[in-house]
């Protein structure tokens, strides 16, 4: 005989909120979407960091720029490597277990860094870093898939994306004057403090949707009405897991039969374009302006963050344009791909920043492309649309993979062109070339927006 359900706290509390909402919907999924964002934060601010203290770094390691290029991409490395690992924990353990040790070993990593005295520890303590943030964004789908409708996914996944650029931007110039006052170490034991302090607030605030003891049934109702995942405690497992993830088990010949689905080839494609924008950004931009454009250290501080607040704009609207196309009656394709597209086409006009002389309008010119390149960010949204039923970490794995696969290319390619030339030009070239590639693969790969349906 089934057992009753047994009532807790949490739904003691949600009856509650219930009996005194009169109808009208928590907002609980909006205090998930709070920590996605400064989680996201934190795990950029993490992986750039090193970059910051490299000119102090280097000068008291005695690190060459050819040590200091191989340690810059170990992260990229052990990152991209992780991916799927990564993605096969998220679907085996859930969000809450996943997220919590991925932020609390990355900020060991990132606090150990400060502690180093030769390469050899930085390189161990970098390919942790890359390993440990692995299922950050596998998880941030999956939580935007559970808790938020799909006509509010593209806004969700702008409003944590959006913590990747902030953090950079205005954050930047505290840690150099952290830097300047007590030594590039003091950079890595505060933002790997940070981070182990937010992994606490994580475990102890992070709830799936019918435990949170903040939400109510009307929200719940709107959640699932809209393609929410809002499987109920006695459908997982102990873990926090779905139980039909937990018990699918998984073959490496799935991903495989995934990647035969336009869907999933061509978000990737999209993905690594948009994300190749986004690493110039990252690397090569301050050198671009200390060496093309013959700028003074402290012009470049000033004029570094206009296309940073540009892409965090983009972010933002590029998510809630595609929502709002997505509440008119527009159909997913149109909704989704749309913005992609066109940020992508934009983002691909950087290379005329080869063709004008004032600094003021080549800055312009490149905070265009970066706001471009916040729009085409939606692709977790996409992730969240098409991923089988039970495999969101596993897809999500894979395209982060993909993606981050210009995080390797990218900085070498461009450093490659650079050499052989001793001019940028081609280098922006190859950045708007390959933006334009993954708006093609939008236009001609992806096809319809629908959930990819594995068949034996």
């Amino acid at each position: 005989m089934p057992q009753p359900i047994q009532s807790t706290p949490a739904d003691a509390t949600r009856q509650t909120n219930a009996a005194a909402s009169t109808g009208r919907r928590s907002k609980a999924r909006y205090q998930i979407l709070g920590l996605l964002a400064v989680g996201t934060m934190i795990n950029y601010l993490d992986r750039t960091v090193l970059g910051i203290a490299a000119p102090q770094l280097t000068r008291e390691l005695g690190i060459n720029a050819a040590l200091m290029g191989l340690l810059f991409s170990v992260f990229s490395w052990s990152y991209v490597a992780s991916q799927i690992p990564g993605g096969l924990f998220l679907d085996r353990f859930g969000s809450k277990l996943t997220y919590f040790l991925s932020m609390t070993f990355w900020s060991l990593c990132t606090l150990a860094q400060g502690l180093v005295h030769g390469i050899g520890a930085l390189f161990v303590f970098r390919l942790g870093l890359g390993v440990s943030e692995a299922p950050c964004f596998p998880t941030n789908s999956r939580v935007v898939a559970t808790w938020f409708p799909q006509s509010e996914r593209a806004m969700a996944t702008g409003t944590y994306t959006v913590g990747e650029y902030i953090g950079l931007a205005f954050f930047s110039p505290f840690l150099f004057m952290l830097m300047g006052a007590f030594g590039w170490r003091s950079l890595f034991y505060v933002v790997g403090g940070v981070g182990l302090v937010f992994g606490v607030i994580w475990w102890t605030f992070y709830r799936e949707p019918h435990d949170h003891p903040s939400v109510n049934q009307a929200e719940l109702d709107y959640i699932e009405a809209g393609g929410g995942l809002t499987q109920r405690k006695k459908d997982a497992d102990l873990s926090g897991a779905p139980a039909a993830a937990a018990k699918s088990g998984f073959e490496w010949r799935t991903i495989g039969r995934l990647l035969k689905h336009r869907q999933l080839t061509g978000i990737c494609l999209g993905q690594f374009a948009g994300n190749s924008t986004l690493v110039f950004f990252l690397t090569w931009f301050p050198t671009y302006l200390a060496t093309e454009r013959h700028m003074a250290w402290l012009k470049i501080g000033f004029f570094a963050i206009m296309p940073f607040i540009a892409a965090s704009i983009g972010v933002m609207f590029g998510g809630l344009f595609s929502d709002w196309l997505l509440r008119r009656g527009k159909s997913p394709n149109v909704a989704r791909k749309l913005p992609i597209i066109a940020g992508l086409l934009l983002a691909s006009t950087i290379i005329l920043a080869n063709y004008v002389e004032s600094n003021v309008v080549v800055i312009a010119i490149l905070s265009v492309a970066f706001f471009a390149q916040g729009m085409a960010a939606l692709g977790w949204t996409l992730v969240s649309d098409i991923a089988p039923e039970g495999l969101l970490g596993v897809t999500g794995g894979i395209f982060n993979f993909a993606a981050n696969l210009a995080g390797i290319v990218t900085p070498l390619v461009v450093g490659f062109i650079v050499a052989a030339t001793g001019s940028f030009v081609g280098a922006l070239v190859f950045i708007g070339a390959v933006a334009l590639i993954g708006a093609l693969s939008y236009i001609f790969i992806v096809g319809d927006i629908k959930r990819i349906v594995l068949v034996d």
